[in-house]
């Protein structure tokens, strides 16, 4: 299969906008001077004329005094009319909703380029970015309007949906299910073998064959360097929504749910079950056959070591229920003085005693 290459485009250039013509885009109310032009957004600190900003928050607020933006988003509450204002229940939110008008990250026109390897067995759908030297084994299926960038290699029997974005280095590894609208960055490392070995007596260690795949459903973002392990037997499986930070470890047969945040340098264990919309900071370490209920949040750097309950909030390693971890960390600085005290309490003890 051969398509001609057009010239990579860049979609970052647009015309100016109108106060009026964002409001209307964000669905917003706005006051003050609706034909003010707008050319790009930043931050209060940064803005130069012809920028949109925002105030996410009132201890910002001796910077919206100061800032050369020439218009704001504001929270209905907040009183000001330096410049004009497009007011939200959510400032943050419909910031981020302008930036989209502003900018699209760069995006290579449709095509297979010459020095792409794409096995004749692939199924290539309509408007498909194939980047030089990415290789695309057989049987594999990609849907419309993907992008896979040069120097990503997909293995045989690797189904990808519609919209997808794969970066350069990926590797996708044989018999991999990624649904539609996912995200991979760079040198993410999708199906590689699970860490399974058994011991012998001899203490040499046999490896244990991982037979099983790795499903990505919709809409999932995997942040680059991340593993994701297939299964031994079944599946390993990321559930639609999820996003995935830097660096992050998924062993094999991990099951985690809908809409859950995994920050960098999280490790997660073999056959763990993670719940839905499940928070976890940066290097969290969670052990084998666990289950982490719905809605958990884990502080950053907890060693989770027991299955815990949906709605609750640990920290700590071994983790501990928030509230016990405060009390924990608050006697700390006082362990010191209680050891001296006890001593003390002890040598008068000694002294009665005899």
């Amino acid at each position: 299969m051969s398509v001609t290459m057009k010239k990579p485009h860049n979609n970052n250039k647009v015309s100016p906008v109108t106060v009026a013509e964002i409001a209307k885009i964000l669905d917003c109310p706005y006051e003050g001077e609706g034909n003010t032009l707008l050319t790009g957004v930043s931050s209060l600190e940064q803005a130069k004329s012809g920028d949109l900003v925002f105030l996410a928050h009132p201890k910002f607020r001796k910077s919206l005094e100061t800032t050369k933006g020439s218009a704001i988003i504001l929270d209905p509450e907040v009183n000001f009319n330096r410049i004009p204002v497009i007011r939200s229940e959510n400032p943050y939110l419909a910031f981020i909703k302008a930036v989209s008008v502003f900018y699209t990250p760069y995006c290579p026109e449709p095509g297979i380029h010459p020095q792409a390897c794409v096995s004749s067995s692939a199924k290539i759908g309509s408007q498909v970015s194939i980047g030089a030297y990415a290789v695309i084994g057989d049987h594999v299926e990609i849907g419309n309007n993907t992008v896979i960038f040069p120097l990503a290699v997909v293995y045989p029997k690797v189904k990808v949906g519609h919209d997808c974005i794969i970066h350069s280095h990926v590797s996708i590894r044989e018999g991999t299910f990624i649904g539609n609208k996912v995200i991979i960055h760079n040198n993410a490392t999708l199906g590689s073998d699970g860490f399974g070995y058994l011991a012998q007596k001899d203490r040499t260690r046999e490896k244990i064959p991982q037979k099983g795949i790795v499903v990505i459903e919709d809409e999932v973002e995997i942040g680059a360097n991340t593993a994701i392990d297939r299964a031994a037997l079944g599946k390993t499986i990321i559930r639609k929504g999820t996003k995935i930070d830097n660096l992050v470890q998924i062993a094999h047969n991990v099951e985690i749910g809908s809409n859950t945040i995994l920050a960098a340098q999280t490790g997660i264990a073999g056959s763990t079950k993670i719940g839905n919309n499940v928070i976890a900071g940066g290097q969290v370490g969670i052990s084998d056959h666990l289950d982490i209920g719905d809605n958990v949040i884990l502080a950053a750097k907890s060693g989770v070591t027991k299955s815990i309950p949906a709605n609750t909030t640990v920290s700590g390693s071994p983790h501990l229920e928030i509230t016990e971890w405060r009390k924990a960390w608050a006697s700390i600085p006082r362990l010191y003085d209680l050891i001296k005290e006890i001593r003390q309490i002890k040598k008068r003890l000694d002294k009665l005693e005899k």
